[in-house]
């Protein structure tokens, strides 16, 4: 007996064979729905990492403290507080990278097809199941002329035609916008560049402070780390030397405060010296951060002490009471018309003598205003005098003339006291890469997958025996059904009309 009479008789079927375990493992871990579910888990991660404060960001420290003993205990042991470098998120951003190489390895070669490839005929039932189908028949002078007709028709509708001849039968094919098919696979390729580039920019950079206090030198940038409630800060050698020269706030009211509601735009001057490169002039804005090297220097906060980026002086002489005004830049000098130095050294905003007797602020705002300064008048002594913004009686010893003058700060331009700027170091470029290329090539290329869409019409002309020429046609498209339809029922219109 055969084994199918056997299997006939004894009313069993032979078990299906299963796919060998690792076909069933590549086909789970590059599907569509496990990509999703990781995309989503991801997003979730990183909605968590901007609700939740984390280490490196300032006022971690005030923001721990905050926290019930609940909420650091179990914060801290899932990772919550560092969570863009915890082992599950680099993980998943592993594990989902790979899903979507499969994934294009798996489903490439077939979109590829359509490109290199394309199906240019088709039979006549097959043509009658597809999303839009039509069978017309032309009274024409003959089957070229009818051929003619219909690529007439498929290319005053935007769609490239090509005929062909397939076993004795005529076609008509027309297409549009066939690249849109790799579309998918570009979005693959910006995501990859994304995971690639702010995964290298985690693992080789680091973020960093510097304070810019006008004529400050250093070749050091201070790393602040946090290990939950121990804040730690460490120095890290540059490979250059930077100077503040000049740091300006540009205020909506320049008789107002110095605080961020009253601000436009916060700049800061330095000069970068490298001994192998040269000297570098960099001027850094809230929206013009500056590169070198793979530094990349942000604003990120000010010092809020009032100062002033630049001061006007009256001046009354002692000798024949003429007056004269000049203005002298931060940490910069004058001389005056008799050979006078004027050096200004220092702005108090809020003058006040400490319980040392010595000249202090009471506090960072524009209160009491006093520039400090160092007067050196012609084959004489430096003397400090102080020029009050205010009124001051001319018994006092600190408002008394000196140095053959009468001073008073006629007016000064509000600068605080120092600029702290944010430095995040990036020796491959890998996080511009990845926004640049990643983010605005991810933002394109979805935009060329949800808006375009690809065309395809077929044609199967057909002489009858009464002399017409019978046109199926049958066509699909991948989006925008709604719109495919229009133009297709204008094909057959316009197929239709040229009849007249």
């Amino acid at each position: 007996m055969s084994a199918a009479e056997e299997t006939l008789r004894t009313g069993e079927l032979p078990k299906r064979r299963s796919a060998p375990i690792v076909n069933r493992f590549l086909d789970f871990i590059s599907s569509v729905r496990f990509g999703v579910s990781l995309l989503i888990a991801l997003v979730v991660l990183s909605m968590i990492g901007m609700l939740i404060v984390q280490q490196n960001v300032n006022g971690f420290d005030a923001y721990f403290a905050s926290l019930t003993p609940a909420e650091k205990l179990v914060y801290s042991r899932l990772g919550f507080f560092d969570i863009y470098h915890s082992w599950y998120f680099n993980a998943l951003l592993l594990v989902l990278s790979l899903n979507i190489v499969l994934a294009s390895i798996d489903r490439f070669p077939s979109a590829w097809s359509y490109i290199v490839r394309p199906k240019t005929w088709a039979t006549r039932k097959w043509l009658h199941t597809q999303q839009q189908a039509a069978t017309i028949e032309v009274a024409d002078r003959g089957l070229d002329n009818s051929i003619d007709r219909v690529k007439s028709a498929f290319e005053q509708n935007g769609l490239k035609a090509t005929v062909s001849e397939k076993h004795g039968l005529h076609y008509v094919f027309g297409e549009r916008g066939k690249w849109n098919r790799i579309g998918a696979y570009i979005v693959h390729v910006a995501l990859l560049t994304l995971f690639l580039g702010h995964f290298v920019a985690l693992q080789t950079g680091f973020d960093a402070d510097v304070r810019m206090i006008p004529g400050q030198e250093t070749n050091e940038i201070q790393m602040i780390q946090f290990d939950l409630d121990k804040k730690e800060k460490f120095n890290v050698q540059l490979p250059f030397t930077i100077t503040c020269t000049d740091i300006e706030q540009k205020l909506i009211d320049p008789r107002g405060s110095i605080d961020v509601t009253n601000t436009l735009d916060w700049r800061t001057q330095m000069r970068v010296e490298d001994p192998a490169y040269g000297n570098t002039l960099a001027d850094i804005s809230l929206n013009k951060p500056f590169s070198y090297r793979g530094y990349r220097f942000f604003q990120a906060q000010t010092i809020p002490v009032g100062n002033a980026r630049e001061i006007t002086l009256d001046l009354t002489s002692q000798s024949n009471g003429e007056t004269q005004q000049v203005s002298i830049p931060r940490l910069g000098n004058s001389t005056l018309p008799d050979g006078t130095n004027v050096e200004f050294a220092e702005f108090l905003p809020d003058f006040v003598f400490n319980s040392e007797g010595k000249p202090d602020t009471r506090s960072g705002e524009y209160n009491n205003a006093v520039a400090v300064l160092n007067v050196t008048p012609p084959n004489g002594e430096r003397t400090r005098v102080f020029a009050f913004a205010g009124n001051v009686a001319e018994n006092i010893p600190v408002g008394a003339p000196k140095a053959g003058y009468r001073w008073r700060l006629a007016d000064y331009e509000k600068s605080p006291l120092a600029h702290v700027l944010s430095i995040k170091y990036d020796p491959f470029n890998a996080a511009f890469i990845a926004w640049y290329f990643g983010g605005f090539g991810l933002i394109a290329a979805l935009g060329f997958v949800f808006f375009f869409s690809h065309k395809r019409i077929w044609a199967l002309v057909e002489p009858n025996q009464n002399g017409s020429t019978e046109v199926t046609l049958g066509g699909n498209t991948n989006r925008n059904h709604v719109g495919f339809q229009e133009r297709f029922a204008k094909i057959v219109a316009d197929i239709k009309k040229e009849q007249v």
